[in-house]
């Protein structure tokens, strides 16, 4: 991991989580024990939280308890609401934009922070950074 990178927050889309909790991925697996060691806040957001709680199994639910237990979820707001509904309008029919995506995107770019997610192609906004 980059050292600079180890001081700042990053917000993690859904798809790593699912990695994360799926123990399967050793590049993820690894940048996540990294982030894990240092001092970045890892954020996530309440539609992360939502696919990962609507597919859970019982089996599942204290792993995932764990693993949102050492996160911070950033709320959605009336800002981000907007920004999102922009998104959408802008990239909604030239790449199919969901609005999950388009909120997780808002997050990310209101609040600064890079978005790590194993799905770019999902999130054309230029100004949007990743991790």
């Amino acid at each position: 991991m980059e050292p600079d990178l180890a001081l700042k927050p990053v917000l993690v889309d859904s798809d790593v989580l699912i990695e994360v909790l799926r123990q399967r991925n050793p590049d993820i697996l690894n940048r996540w024990a990294d982030l894990s060691r240092g001092r970045a806040l890892v954020l996530y957001s309440p539609v992360s939280a939502a696919e990962i709680w609507h597919g859970l199994r019982d089996s599942e639910r204290p792993s995932v308890e764990a693993l949102f237990a050492h996160m911070t979820c950033v709320p959605i707001d009336a800002e981000i609401g907007r920004k999102a509904g922009d998104y959408l309008r802008r990239f909604r029919p030239s790449h199919g934009l969901e609005i999950a995506d388009a909120l997780i995107a808002a997050t990310a770019v209101l609040h600064t922070v890079p978005l790590w997610t194993r799905n770019k192609r999902h999130y054309p906004m230029k100004e949007l950074r990743f991790f």
